[in-house]
C-alpha cells in the first residue's frame, strides 16, 4: 500500500463556494483522502492521501478552478 502523504495544491479559489466545491470533488473519493484542509486566504489546499498528486491534481482541476501541485508538505 502506498504510503500517505500531504500533497500542497495552490487552487484559484475567491469564497466558501469556490472551497466547498473542492471539498465536494475531493468528498467523492471517500476512504482514499484521509484529510482535507484549505486555506482560503492563500489560495491553498493541502490533501492527505495515498494517492498520486497526479490523481488529486485531475480530481480538483474538475471543479474548473486553475489548479497546480506546489509538493508534499513535511
Amino acid at each position: 500500500m502506498a504510503s500517505t502523504a500531504v500533497h500542497e495544491f495552490k487552487v484559484e479559489m475567491t469564497c466558501t463556494g469556490c472551497s466547498g466545491a473542492v471539498e465536494r470533488v475531493l468528498g467523492k473519493l471517500k476512504e482514499k483522502v484521509d484529510k482535507v484542509e484549505i486555506d482560503l486566504d492563500n489560495k491553498k489546499v493541502f490533501v492527505t492521501s495515498a494517492l498520486s498528486a497526479d490523481e488529486l491534481l485531475e480530481t480538483i482541476k474538475k471543479t474548473g478552478k486553475e489548479t497546480s501541485y506546489v509538493g508534499v508538505r513535511n
